[in-house]
């Protein structure tokens, strides 16, 4: 059973770390909500500790070794009572977790199956099974701190993506450009296109 890796981080993907310990490289499967508050993790030359959670997907022909990531034993624990729910395996929990998880310890504390149901993967049934479920067991949960998380917002329209890309063409840093289309977008909602958004944003920045 592996519960701990340390290692050098030399891939990150969407949802997994290449982490290289002693010239052997594992991939380690990590929960969104988790991944988001890496980058914070990761220390000097690029290392890393997880705390792992490691079983075997079991399939006719093989059976395949699992690694998934945490940043300590407490979100490994939270993990555990999320799966522990029928029909929620670590595949789907992998998904689910997208949301940071004082958030969805406190929506099951609250019976919240709105919340529960916005998570990838997760329906109006099995929101009220996992409430069923946990409710009342993951009060300890919400205490977690997630400061770190940060969610970035992707622009969702093809107006904003051309306003994003003109703003780093003049030299803008990618994520400040996405954050001042972001707020533009909000401000002026109305803006039918490119060059709307863009004067509301040139707007907006000649104020301060």
């Amino acid at each position: 059973m592996i519960v701990q890796i340390s290692g050098k981080v030399v891939r990150q993907n969407t949802n997994s770390l290449f982490i290289d310990v002693a010239g052997i490289c594992y991939e380690v499967l990590v929960p969104t909500a988790i991944m988001h508050k890496i980058a914070k993790s990761v220390g000097s030359e690029g290392m890393l500790t997880l705390t792992t959670y490691h079983y075997h997907n079991v399939e006719p022909s093989k059976s395949i070794p699992i690694l998934i990531g945490f940043l300590n034993d407490i979100e490994k624990d939270f993990f555990q009572q999320f799966i522990s729910v029928s029909g929620i395996g670590p595949r789907a929990a992998l998904r689910a977790l997208a949301m940071p998880f004082s958030a969805i310890a406190k929506a099951i504390d609250q019976g919240d199956t709105n919340f529960l149901k916005s998570l990838p993967g997760i329906g109006q049934q099995r929101a009220r099974e996992i409430v069923a479920k946990l409710q009342g067991k993951v009060g300890k949960f919400g205490l977690i701190k997630d400061e770190g998380f940060e969610r970035e917002h992707e622009p969702v329209s093809d107006i904003e993506l051309e306003a994003v890309e003109v703003l780093v063409q003049l030299q803008y840093k990618r994520q400040e450009a996405k954050e001042m289309v972001r707020q533009a977008k909000e401000r002026s909602p109305q803006a039918s296109n490119t060059e709307d958004l863009l004067n509301e944003v040139y707007k907006h920045k000649v104020k301060k």
